[in-house]
């Protein structure tokens, strides 16, 4: 047999259940505090970042309460590029998606403070796109439930830049990351591009990479050398183009013209009268300049 249960009653079951949920969401804070309203309504107004392959940027993530108190040890973060989760600190656990390894974190002593942004290192032209940040509470039958705190989305370009170069000159190919594969070359009056170099590639007589650091050099450059280079990640994403234009060392190009031009018969005794009658000239001189 049903029993009518009456208005106080009903009120009382229902002021229950609201502190009931009320006490599930203060379980990644201190007792009194609430999430900020100004995260929560974050999700209409995502923010925007923007950087260049190789750089480190910083995702922001906010959920510190209005008077700033957090209890870090029972907060459980996740960072999400919907629908796939690429972070998930609780504590000392730590999960971090295959692609994004060693390149993830979030600091722990920021967490006291209420700060959960993610540090992203040596970004990637693949890793544009949108971020989603969470935290993780113990719902009803154990059940865990999100509470969403910021979208971002992150834009990732390639660099871009233009040298000129003279002929014997060296060049200094910039490869900006360690996941920086290959570099591939197209001629000035090509419409093919060629494979210059891979990571793993031994030095050769033009070719060297650094030992530590990013940088590829291309030694004693010719006019052939002009046009354009790409350096390409894993993906064949480019992480820089540049640009090379080659102008002949006109000291060694004169250089060059002279050798190339042997006089013989009259010709090489007028050039021999010639630098003769300099070389007396060039010595009287002196002679008077010592006087």
């Amino acid at each position: 047999m049903k029993t009518e249960l009456s208005f106080q009653e009903v009120t009382t079951m229902k002021k229950a259940k609201m502190r009931f949920w009320f006490f599930i969401l203060l379980q990644c804070f201190l007792t009194g505090n609430t999430v900020d309203s100004s995260s929560l309504s974050s999700a209409t107004r995502p923010k925007s970042i923007m950087s260049t392959v190789g750089k480190q940027v910083v995702l922001p993530c906010s959920w510190k309460s209005g008077s700033g108190e957090v209890a870090p040890s029972a907060c459980h973060i996740q960072w999400v590029a919907p629908p796939k989760t690429i972070f998930e600190q609780r504590g000392k656990e730590l999960a971090v998606a295959g692609e994004f390894m060693g390149r993830l974190e979030v600091p722990e002593e920021k967490l006291e403070s209420g700060d959960c942004s993610l540090i992203m290192k040596d970004v990637q032209i693949g890793d544009t796109g949108r971020y989603e940040s969470f935290i993780v509470v113990d719902g009803a039958m154990s059940r865990k439930e999100r509470v969403f705190i910021q979208s971002v989305k992150l834009f990732v370009i390639d660099h871009k830049s233009e040298f000129s170069r003279q002929t014997g000159e060296d060049l200094v190919l910039e490869l900006h990351s360690p996941h920086a594969l290959r570099v591939v070359f197209q001629g000035r009056n090509s419409s093919e591009w060629s494979l210059l170099w891979m990571r793993g590639d031994k030095n050769s007589q033009r070719l060297e990479k650094h030992p530590l650091q990013e940088k590829l050099t291309i030694k004693k450059l010719k006019s052939s050398d002009e046009g354009t280079y790409k350096v390409l990640d894993e993906q064949g994403l480019a992480v820089s183009t540049v640009q090379l234009y080659v102008e002949e060392n006109s000291l060694a190009f004169r250089f060059h013209q002279r050798l190339e031009y042997v006089p013989t018969g009259a010709a090489a005794k007028s050039s021999h009268s010639a630098l003769l009658l300099l070389s007396v000239l060039v010595s009287r001189f002196q002679i008077l300049h010592l006087l």
